[in-house]
Order: structure tokens, then C-alpha cells, then sequence
């Protein structure tokens, strides 16, 4: 990425963090990631998943750490039946390892993922990092708001559910 590229980019996520108040509501940095989400009213069906998996209690943890949170509209492009599937108990183990894929040890602000080719997920597995003129990519998820603060870490909105392979 040349550098007019690089300082349109960084045009693009300043635009996008001062929109991230009208998705995030106040976010106060007084609450953990699962409340900041819950308070944004647009993940529900993330905090749905995340309690069916029994990982409330990971993301209140002290941290930091970085989400990529799918918005219920990124869960609603999944084929039909696959959010109730997944939520059934005998299912835990493969809800556990999409969700723990969206969740990075650290806190990787907006101008530190791209920098990055890669995160390495609490699942173990790496989530590519992509950056073209249209914006961030981790792996098929277009990052579409940025740097939500949270006491414990920080949450960056992406139109798509990642699953590792």
C-alpha cells in the first residue's frame, strides 16, 4: 500500500471510529466487552452464541482482548438453521472453537491490525489480515467500525461470522 493509499486508509478508519458511537451507543469504558456489546443492542445473537458456549465469563475477564464481533445481520448470511444448530448443547465444542476464533489475546487497535498480516485467535488458529483501498478484511469479513472501547479490551465490527478451517 503506497502512501497515499495509507493516508486515505487511515481517512477511512478515523471516519469509521467516529462513527462507531451511533453502533456502540455510550461506551463507557466501565464495561467489559460482553456489556459494551449487549448496550450496542446489534450483537445480539454474538451474546446469544456466547452464553449457549459458556464464555460469558472469558470475556468479562480481565484481559485485554480484541473481538471482531459479527453483527446479527453478519449472522443472518450464514445458511438457515446453522445459528440454531450451533446452539444446540451437543454443539458446544464447534460454537466454542468460531467463537474463541474472534477473539484475539491483546489489544490490537484499529492502527495496529493494519499492520498485520495475521492475528493469532484464541482457538489457535490465524485470522488473515487484509488491507486494500476498500478497507480491512479478516479473512472474509469486511471490518466495518472500529476501536469500541471496553474495560478489559476492544471490539471492532465485521459484516461476516469468520470460521476457522
Amino acid at each position: 500500500m503506497n502512501k497515499f493509499s495509507r493516508a486515505i486508509f487511515v481517512l477511512f478508519i478515523s471516519v469509521i471510529f467516529m462513527t462507531t458511537t451511533a453502533v456502540a451507543g455510550n461506551h463507557s469504558k466501565s464495561k467489559d466487552i460482553v456489556d459494551t456489546a449487549v448496550a450496542a443492542g446489534s450483537f445480539n445473537t454474538l451474546v446469544a452464541a456466547v452464553q449457549a458456549a459458556g464464555l460469558v465469563d472469558a470475556l468479562k475477564a480481565d484481559g485485554p482482548l480484541t473481538v471482531f464481533a459479527p453483527t446479527d445481520e453478519a449472522f443472518a448470511k450464514l445458511p438457515a438453521g446453522t445459528v440454531e444448530n450451533l446452539l444446540k448443547p451437543e454443539n458446544k465444542d464447534q460454537l466454542v472453537a468460531i467463537l474463541t476464533y474472534h477473539v484475539v489475546p491483546g489489544k490490537y487497535k484499529a492502527s495496529k491490525v493494519v499492520n498485520k498480516n495475521q492475528l493469532d485467535s484464541l482457538n489457535g488458529s490465524s485470522i488473515a489480515v487484509q488491507v486494500s483501498d476498500s478497507g480491512v478484511m479478516v479473512d472474509n469479513a469486511m471490518v466495518t467500525a472500529t476501536d469500541i472501547k471496553a474495560s478489559n479490551g476492544i471490539i471492532h465490527v465485521i459484516d461476516n461470522v469468520i470460521i476457522p478451517e
